[in-house]
């Protein structure tokens, strides 16, 4: 039996995700967890997370689970979704927070003369691009993966974010969209694969991705 951890440390939208799974792969055994035996014991694990990212960071290490998930990303399939991507990396600057480290690279907000909060306003805020981005944007595939089975380059996914990951490592970046300007939205090295956008939320293509992570043999 195919056993997928969704890993639960109190800041992600884990039953939209369980659902999703769900859907995509009706034979596997999806188990929302939070404790780390749970997860050591399933077969490979999904590490998604909303909000920010010192509240992440934080509730991960006060739910015991960090060193699971440090170990997941070691040893089996793990597929981290928005926030659970961006913890990957280094720190992000959102709180100048250190995160797990995993891939080098720093965690970095929409800003400059694109943008505008969502709180400001103006005679020209009309021009500029809102922060957070919130909506469907397509997605490039940088690079051949086998979770982009199925999934034609240019598709679009569902983002909520005001923040992405920029990887040190040019090889790390599998899926490049575009607000204003180009960012990395999907990351991937080894076992891992990482996206910024929501597949829950992507209609047939997020269901695709998932079903496709349930099917990866890295």
């Amino acid at each position: 039996m195919n056993t997928i951890a969704i890993v639960d440390y109190g800041m992600g939208n884990f039953h939209s995700v369980a659902r999703a799974l769900t859907a995509a792969a009706p034979n596997a055994d999806i188990r929302i967890c939070r404790d780390a035996q749970s997860i050591r014991d399933a077969s490979r694990v999904v590490f998604p997370g909303q909000g920010a990212m010192p509240d992440c960071m934080r509730t991960l290490n006060e739910s015991g689970l960090r060193e699971a998930v440090e170990e997941a990303a070691r040893t089996k399939p793990l597929l981290g979704v928005c926030v659970g991507e961006q913890m990957l990396f280094t720190t992000s600057e959102e709180g100048n927070t250190p995160c797990l480290d995993i891939f080098p690279g720093k965690v970095k907000l929409f800003s400059g003369p694109e943008f505008a909060s969502s709180k400001q306003h103006g005679d020209n805020d009309h021009e500029l691009l809102k922060v957070p981005h919130m909506g469907w944007n397509r997605v490039w595939q940088t690079q051949a993966h086998p979770l982009w089975s199925g999934i034609e380059d240019g598709t679009h996914f569902y983002f909520v974010h005001s923040f992405y990951a920029a990887p040190e490592q040019a090889e790390l970046t599998v899926g490049e969209s575009h607000y204003g300007i180009p960012f990395t939205c999907a990351v991937a090295a080894n076992n891992i694969f990482a996206v910024q956008f929501h597949p829950e939320k992507s209609a047939d293509a997020g269901l695709r991705l998932y079903r496709n992570f349930v099917d990866w043999n890295p």
